[in-house]
Formats: structure tokens, C-alpha cells, sequence
């Protein structure tokens, strides 16, 4: 994986993934910025939800378990005394007829491979979770 950064003013950059995809990454208005984009710390953030998403997908399709709908609510808390974040809390909202039981063996799995989240624990951030089933 390679990523270039790109600066084109002020607080805001482009980043790329060597793959023909890119995206603007900027401060907010309070902070400087023209608030064009996600902060690169937001972006990091926004990973893990898709990835928790991608990664559960995946598995639930190995596992045969099926649903409608998936949202991943992810809210990061990072205190002023902090220089980044500190934990993360997600929710997991699926629409499905499959027992609750299933749903969280496959998050488990889900959370013992996501790329993302396993950084997120190898540095030390503290990740809590519910899952919210809706028949």
C-alpha cells in the first residue's frame, strides 16, 4: 500500500492511494481551514467504520448470515488533554432475521480481523460496541 499527500493551500492537501482514488483532507473553519474535507484524524476514523462494515460483510457471508441493511455508527473520543484519540465506541445496526447469537459470533470474528480496528488496539485504544438488531 503507498499513499502521496499533495498540498494545494493553506490547511487543505489531496491524498491518493496509487490506485486512481484520492480525496481532499482539510481543517474545519474554527481550526484554520476551509473545511473542504475530512481532517486526516476524522479520515482515520471513517476507516474504521468502513472497515468494520467491509470486514463484517465478508464474514457474514462465509457464515452464511444474511441482512438487509447494515449501519456502523463509530464516535471517537479525543479529550483536549490528549493529542489524539483515546477509544472509540461503535454501534452496529443490522436488519436481519438471524439470531443474535450468530450476529455477535460474526462481529467477534469481524473484530479479530479488521485491519483497522487491530491498529486501533495495537495502540492501545479502548474499543466498546453494542449490536442493535432490527427484524
Amino acid at each position: 500500500m503507498k499513499s502521496k499527500s499533495i498540498w494545494t493551500r493553506d490547511y487543505q492537501s489531496v491524498v491518493d492511494n496509487g490506485r486512481n482514488h484520492s480525496m481532499v483532507i482539510d481543517l474545519p473553519e474554527n481550526k484554520g481551514g476551509a473545511n473542504s474535507g475530512p481532517t486526516a484524524l476524522e479520515l482515520c476514523v471513517m476507516s474504521f467504520s468502513g472497515c468494520i462494515g467491509t470486514i463484517f460483510a465478508m464474514v457474514a457471508n462465509k457464515m452464511r448470515l444474511t441482512f438487509q441493511k447494515m449501519e456502523v455508527l463509530v464516535e471517537a473520543n479525543k479529550p483536549e488533554s490528549a493529542g489524539t484519540i483515546t477509544d472509540v465506541h461503535f454501534v452496529l445496526e443490522l436488519a436481519t432475521s438471524e439470531p443474535e447469537e450468530k450476529v455477535k459470533k460474526c462481529l467477534e470474528h469481524t473484530m479479530h480481523t479488521c485491519p483497522v480496528g487491530l491498529l486501533f488496539q495495537q495502540a492501545g485504544l479502548k474499543i466498546t460496541h453494542e449490536i442493535k438488531i432490527k427484524k
